[in-house]
């Protein structure tokens, strides 16, 4: 099978602390972590560590921190032919203030306007799959036209006039809660399951496709036979940056590769999970096979 993933590439510098900063103090820190991030980029990244043949399409700078992003890739077997380097604007990067107390992150991204089309030229019309998360709207939407056969995901994290065009075209929709709240203008209210459904159809009603709202560390919501909250599993958070990437990328590895609706979402959300007890997105990425055993010892 063949993977593209189109979107948005940053680099991270994670700096982990035991309580948030207090304003208008010096705060000394013993280490920091770097590497890549983004939605598209963390699921392309995963994709490749857990050997499926990806693609990652996206613009970084023709800088230091855009060669980090290609050399990274490269390590794990990412394709990075259609990684356009682009000598007009700076590699995005993220700052990333991470609460080792509760696994709270904040962060701060300096993100320059990106161009909607890739310059390079893009001619992929043999996918099987592909992942999107609204950057770069014109090439992603190529693409999706491009390979109309093929399982395609968006993950929607902000709501943008992009998101709900690109969100139409896919066979699934995963978005946040954040996301979900701010389309609908309606509040999740974890007491009353009645809250998400209304979202849900609401969501449904729109776009028309797969919805999996994502819920952190409730879970995630969907409709199976009946609407379903599915339950993550329990874990000690330490740096909760990625997760969602984490979460859209291992459920597109699941449900490309033929498990179930139900089981692909269980799966993500472990992997999500086990990745929140790590620092740094990239590096927490799990194995796949950690993520199949602790499957088959919490869910089976």
């Amino acid at each position: 099978m063949k993977f593209v993933c189109v979107g948005h590439a940053t680099y991270d510098t994670t700096l982990p602390v035991n309580e948030y900063p207090i304003e208008n103090l010096k705060h000394r820190l013993s280490k920091k972590i770097e590497c890549g991030g983004g939605p598209a980029s963390n699921a392309a990244y995963l994709l490749a560590k857990w050997g499926m043949d990806t693609t990652f399409i996206g613009i970084v700078g023709d800088d230091y921190y855009g060669e980090r992003i290609i050399d990274e890739f490269t390590k794990v077997g990412v394709n990075t032919e259609y990684i356009e380097q682009n000598k007009k604007i700076n590699t995005d990067t993220s700052y990333i203030i991470a609460n080792l107390s509760n696994g709270s992150r904040t962060i701060l991204t300096a993100k320059e306007k990106l161009p909607e089309k890739i310059n390079n030229d893009i001619k992929l019309n043999n996918m099987d799959v592909i992942l999107v998360d609204g950057e770069h709207y014109e090439t992603a939407k190529q693409i999706l036209l491009d390979n109309p056969n093929a399982i395609s995901i968006i993950d929607a994290g902000i709501v943008t006039e992009h998101t709900k065009e690109l969100g139409k075209m896919v066979t699934y929709l995963v978005c946040s809660k954040d996301f979900a709240e701010d389309f609908t203008k309606k509040k999740v209210n974890y007491q009353n399951i009645d809250s998400l459904i209304e979202i849900y159809e609401l969501l449904r009603a729109y776009f028309k496709t797969n919805i999996i709202i994502t819920l952190e560390d409730k879970g995630s919501f969907t409709k199976l036979d009946d609407y379903e909250i599915i339950p993550s599993i329990k874990v000690k958070p330490i740096d909760s940056t990625g997760a969602g990437d984490i979460f859209h990328g291992a459920f597109t590895y699941f449900i490309a590769n033929q498990y179930n609706f139900k089981q692909a979402i269980e799966l993500a959300s472990i992997a999500g999970a086990l990745s929140v007890e790590k620092i740094g997105s990239r590096y927490a990425i799990p194995t796949l096979q950690e993520v199949l055993s602790r499957y088959y010892d919490d869910i089976i």
